[in-house]
């Protein structure tokens, strides 16, 4: 029984079919929130309103030719796809939403999700690298330099309702505002979710934060090489990190997915529709910035506006300890 629990877990819920599923899902609803904002109809013919454009665009891209450049790295060019799309969907069968096991749920499991979402960006890194293209050596290059700009504040980020939890466990974090009746936690963190929610859009790599892959500069930037399974791949990867990234900000900031199974299902899908629905709206909002002031703007404003974050909640904590 626990063979079978562990097969579905990994294989449906929440493992590969569901987010494959569920992450497609939004990015359709994210090209039509985002085509709303700028006055256009987006994704509108294939299924209903459009919503299986995602799933075809994917599809297609596997059907497609697999080339890769004689003068790359074969070998490392064909694993990065595979090692980019298996980090983000085991970072996904940590969220805490049913069959939590010593396995992947333990006391510092928070550590080894944001280890596992780094490694996306040093994959496309590598990528471009070893696609030996001017575009792709320079979006390589955008890709690690942006990485070493958001990755230190989206950290202190999540370490803020950590800390407030006194755990470094995702499913005690999550479930503190349930467990403790303290939902006035929620409000209290609003920085620290503000930054969560910027850095993840420069995890993303999507608008302001879309420099390394900006296509009136350098093509595709790092995926420029690359085409039909591959490409999807990648595609894939980016669809199912927008789900996990915006699921462990809902998670951390906004009172977790508890009461049961069913329950919690519902509130990791409106909770994820949330933080995408924000997402979609910073992108519409901004214009993109250049590397360099994704830099300056992440280690001047979104690195001391986490450690303010946190100095609060340590306050907060210590005032507590004192009553």
């Amino acid at each position: 029984m626990d063979a079978i629990k562990v097969l579905i877990y990994i294989a449906i819920f929440p493992g590969f079919l569901f987010q494959s599923v569920f992450s497609t899902y939004l990015e359709w609803l994210d090209r039509k929130l985002y085509a709303r904002m700028q006055n256009r109809l987006g994704p509108l013919y294939t299924g209903w309103n459009g919503i299986l454009q995602p799933v075809a665009d994917i599809l297609k891209l596997f059907a497609k030719e697999d080339i890769v450049p004689a003068s790359a790295d074969k070998f490392m060019f064909n694993l990065m796809p595979v090692l980019s799309l298996a980090s983000v969907f085991a970072a996904g069968l940590y969220l805490p939403i049913w069959h939590l096991t010593s396995y992947n749920s333990f006391e510092g499991d928070l550590i080894v999700v944001a280890y596992l979402l780094a490694i996306p960006s040093f994959a496309l890194f590598l990528a471009g690298w070893f696609s030996v293209s001017p575009f792709s050596l320079i979006g390589a290059t955008r890709v690690l330099t942006q990485l070493f700009a958001y990755e230190v504040p989206f950290f202190l980020a999540l370490l803020t309702p950590a800390v407030m939890a006194g755990s470094w466990k995702i499913a005690t974090i999550s479930s503190y505002p349930w467990t403790s009746g303290s939902w006035w936690v929620i409000p209290v963190q609003l920085i620290a979710f503000g930054v969560a929610l910027l850095t993840l859009q420069a995890k993303l790599e999507r608008v302001p934060f879309d420099s390394p892959e900006a296509e009136t500069e350098v093509v595709g930037g790092p995926l420029t090489e690359y085409s039909g399974k591959k490409l999807g791949m990648f595609r894939l990867q980016k669809d199912i990190l927008l789900f996990v990234g915006s699921a462990l900000v809902a998670a951390l900031f906004l009172g977790g997915f508890g009461g049961g199974i069913i329950l919690g299902c519902i509130q990791l899908v409106l909770k994820t529709i949330f933080v995408v629905i924000l997402l979609s709206v910073v992108r519409a909002a901004c214009a993109r910035i250049r590397i360099d002031q994704i830099v300056t703007f992440s280690w001047k404003y979104l690195a001391p506006a986490s450690l303010v974050q946190l100095l609060i909640v340590l306050l907060i904590k210590g005032w507590k300890g004192v009553a």
